[in-house]
């Protein structure tokens, strides 16, 4: 039974960039750390530099790894590319058809702690917190799918599909309203 709670905008905008960034959003998400820059600087060759870092923040900002990791706002491009010292940002688009971005991924899930929807725990205790704010609240299911991905977002759990998160939603909502 297919569940469809969401607005056009919610599944639009789910795993990808808003059309404008505020300067608010670039300091915050985009801005790279000692850390970071020491562990970036390790990488070659320009565009893996910029790739990595693209990858890092998209990540932290959205929850999930793009599938074209250049699909970003040049302003993050440009961002990004000063604070890694790469003076042509075009070569992103290197990155794009590089096999590093793979493994890439898979560094940065390990190095900074990124988990699965699906590993251990990570559905029950969003389950739980759902629960409680169904309990709690008389929140739809659309503003409980924001408050879940935000919560994702903030526990270091990359997103799932959409449909996927949105049953996960349709189930706790319906099995708290049977509750009530």
């Amino acid at each position: 039974m297919p569940v469809s709670f969401l607005t056009l905008a919610q599944r639009e905008r789910y795993g990808r960039y808003p059309n404008a960034l505020s300067t608010i959003e670039l300091t915050r998400y985009f801005y790279l750390d000692d850390d970071d820059l020491e562990w970036i600087n390790i990488k070659r060759r320009d565009f893996t530099r910029l790739g990595y870092a693209l990858q890092l923040t998209t990540v932290r900002f959205l929850g999930t790894f793009l599938e074209d990791p250049a699909a970003v706002p040049q302003a993050v491009v440009e961002a990004l590319a000063s604070q890694v010292k790469v003076a042509d940002s075009a070569c992103v688009s290197a990155y794009r058809d590089s096999e590093q971005r793979w493994r890439h991924t898979a560094e940065i899930r390990t190095r900074y702690g990124y988990r699965e929807f699906v590993d251990k725990g990570v559905r029950f205790r969003l389950g739980r917190w759902l629960c409680a704010m169904c309990w709690t609240g008389t929140d739809r299911p659309s503003v409980l799918f924001d408050h879940a991905s935000a919560w994702l977002i903030g526990h270091k759990v990359l997103l799932p599909g959409v449909t996927i998160l949105e049953r996960f939603i349709a189930e706790i909502h319906a099995r708290m309203e049977t509750r009530l």
